[in-house]
């Protein structure tokens, strides 16, 4: 195992990820169930990604076991880059050889026989103990050929360094990234599934996911429906961060209201809750009550916390900044509207921006969210949406009507 956060103070305690279980109760589990009940436990826990999409995590390893194809290939995305988020590094540093048992056990289902640990470059300081952890399992016969005895199982991995690409973290773009091209987005369809890394069935989760999977086949997919709500099984690991006394990463039963979060750690004096990163949505005191889950408040794990000392509109121009910054460029929509969603930021923060064109600046902002090719430029928006209209009190439209249009029609 890799060292363990300085802070001897820490209590790493949760219903899920960090819950006790046995050294490779899961792996052993696996094998004795076999390919086939492995994926029906997968399928029927309910387990959805718990990178902000949630697609079920089953139904994509099914996807790919029966792909007609010799060649497969599991992907561990660790290339953590949304804004406040961190909980990756607390998984990568704490819990390494339990997502690697995830990415074996997932190697076995699909029939794989080659991995990668696409690790963002900003993390490379865990590469000395990540190396140490794949030779300690190499020795010990958890990666390497006929594993555990499995005559036929063969799987080892590989780690691979991204380039401090946010949008690398788009699956399509990382596979794009592994094979050496520029990260950007493929057109779906076809998917990883069945089109992957060099053309052949490919299964990408995140490290969270990879650590989920170990608990809900050592321990079954009943006992991990329990866990959460009935549409959002299991438990969500945060990292919460801003205007609160205890910032951190929690792990709390999916089903928690903003409200009980801030109660946790000891937030006081609350404006606004960023939930999902510069991606995910921002919520004013009203909406509060709303809950952690696929069914409310998806979320790939970023909490950000403002209080009433600041201001919103300069909020949504640090995140829409950090897109500008991120952009691949490929697309029109995120390319070319980012830039005047900042401009127009700039305009209200004066005074300047009259009714008719705050309406066109939403207007486009709808149109990014439906017509950006990916997950960036779609969510690119969202928080300043949210902000226009849930901090009205922070700005005032001038009353004298621009001379110039945002679409000239």
């Amino acid at each position: 195992m890799m060292k363990k956060a300085k802070n001897k103070k820490i209590d790493r305690s949760g219903p899920v990820i960090f819950s006790s279980i046995e050294p490779w109760a899961g792996l052993n589990q696996a094998l004795k169930l076999g390919r086939s009940e492995l994926l029906d436990v997968v399928r029927d826990s309910n387990l959805r990604g718990r990178g902000g999409a949630g697609f079920p995590t089953g139904v994509k390893w099914n996807l790919a076991a029966v792909a007609n194809d010799e060649e497969k290939y599991i992907v561990c995305n660790a290339d953590e880059g949304e804004p406040g988020t961190f909980k990756d590094r607390v998984l990568l540093s704490e819990l390494s050889r339990l997502f690697l048992e995830g990415m074996i056990i997932s190697a076995f289902a699909i029939g794989a026989k080659k991995g990668f640990l696409y690790l963002r470059s900003e993390y490379k300081a865990f590469l000395p103990g990540l190396n140490k952890e794949f030779a300690d399992l190499r020795k010990n016969n958890y990666l390497g050929e006929n594993i555990l005895g499995k005559k036929g199982f063969d799987f080892d991995i590989e780690i691979r360094l991204g380039s401090g690409a946010y949008v690398c973290g788009e699956e399509t773009a990382l596979i794009e990234s592994l094979e050496g091209n520029r990260g950007e987005p493929r057109n779906r369809p076809p998917f990883p599934v069945n089109t992957g890394f060099n053309g052949h069935p490919t299964v990408v989760n995140n490290v969270e996911t990879f650590t989920a999977v170990v608990h809900v086949v050592a321990k079954g997919a009943n006992w991990f429906k329990k866990i959460g709500t009935e549409k959002s099984a299991g438990s969500k690991l945060l990292s919460i961060s801003g205007d609160c006394a205890k910032p951190g990463v929690y792990e709390v039963a999916y089903g928690i209201s903003i409200n009980d979060v801030l109660k946790m750690v000891g937030a006081k004096d609350t404006k606004a809750v960023q939930v999902g990163g510069a991606s995910g949505i921002c919520l004013a005191k009203k909406d509060f009550k709303r809950k952690i889950g696929f069914e409310d408040l998806s979320t790939g794990g970023s909490v950000i916390i403002f209080n009433s000392k600041r201001k919103m509109l300069d909020v949504a121009d640090n995140f829409l900044k950090f897109f500008e910054e991120e952009s691949c460029g490929q697309c029109t929509p995120c390319r070319e509207g980012i830039p005047v969603l900042i401009d127009a930021v700039d305009l209200i923060k004066s005074g300047k921006c009259d009714k008719a064109y705050l309406e066109d600046i939403l207007s486009l902002a709808e149109t990014m969210q439906l017509a950006s090719k990916c997950g960036l430029g779609q969510s690119a928006p969202n928080a300043l949406v949210a902000i226009l209209e849930n901090f009205k009190d922070e700005y005032k439209l001038s009353k004298k009507p621009r001379e110039e249009k945002l679409f000239n029609v």
